[in-house]
């Protein structure tokens, strides 16, 4: 199994229609408008490809692995995605 990474997709992006410095500027302003976007506690959809959200966490009680002692976790907000259709088939095997 490969990961790849930020600059690897910023090279096959630049691959496949722009410069270098084009293709990681188009990156940078996407995941950037994601998570501006997410901060305020909108969704953005991408038709086809999924949907990026947000999702509260409620507070919990916990277990320091450690030393067994209970511990309170605050609640948080996370963010999430949900696949979309094509993407899903896309990798269905």
């Amino acid at each position: 199994m490969q990961v790849l990474s930020k600059d690897g997709l910023i090279e096959a992006v630049a691959k496949s229609c722009c410069s270098k410095k084009e293709a990681a500027d188009a990156v940078n302003a996407v995941l950037d408008t994601i998570t501006s976007t997410l901060t305020k506690g909108d969704k953005v959809t991408i038709t086809g490809f999924g949907t990026f959200s947000t999702s509260d966490r409620a507070a919990r009680m916990g277990v320091n692995p450690r030393t067994g002692e209970k511990i309170k976790i605050k609640a948080t907000t996370v963010p999430k995605f949900k696949a979309g259709k094509s993407l899903k088939d896309a990798v269905k095997k």
